[in-house]
């Protein structure tokens, strides 16, 4: 069952936009979530981590990804009282030129946080990161889960994947 007081956090925030929308997948669509809208808005940001928070255990170490996920992590870890690490989409070519930000051990079990999954590539990109730095990944938490693939994507991975929110269940009312 959809959280209604997180979708209704989020259709406060304005997150959630009708038109023809060009998404980062390179496909097109009718609706937009707008991850901006939803994350720079304290009721809708605090909904969200407090959501994040009920799925998680005391030793967890988040996995930020790079850059919608960085607020739900920075949240979410204030919300929980646990760790993150950001995965960056790539390295930096100054400073110490990390993939990974914060401080991760080897064999460190991260969960993974992201906004909006549509192919899921975004989300696997990072996976890959922390895995190849050390991390064990095994679960992926998501905002909202646009049901266009992503799931399937990073569940070839071996990573178990839950969304807060589904499309379906986010835009079920929409003609009412």
């Amino acid at each position: 069952m959809a959280n209604q007081d997180l979708i209704d956090a989020l259709r406060a925030a304005d997150a959630v936009s009708f038109g023809e929308f060009e998404l980062s997948s390179g496909g097109t669509s009718e609706y937009y979530i707008d991850k901006y809208l939803f994350e720079t808005d304290p009721r809708s940001l605090e909904a969200v981590a407090e959501a994040f928070a009920d799925h998680l255990e005391e030793d967890d170490t988040l996995g930020a990804v790079a850059l919608g996920g960085v607020p739900l992590a920075a949240a979410t870890s204030v919300e929980a009282g646990v760790p993150y690490v950001i995965a960056r989409k790539q390295r930096k070519d100054h400073g110490t030129g990390n993939l990974i930000e914060g401080r991760l051990e080897e064999g460190e079990e991260v969960v993974v946080l992201e906004d909006v999954v549509t192919t899921g590539k975004s989300l696997v990109d990072a996976i890959e990161a922390l895995r190849d730095a050390g991390a064990t990944v095994e679960r992926a938490l998501v905002v909202a889960d646009r049901e266009e693939g992503g799931r399937e994507a990073v569940e070839e991975t071996g990573v178990e994947m839950e969304a807060l929110v589904t499309a379906s269940e986010l835009l079920a009312d929409r003609d009412e």
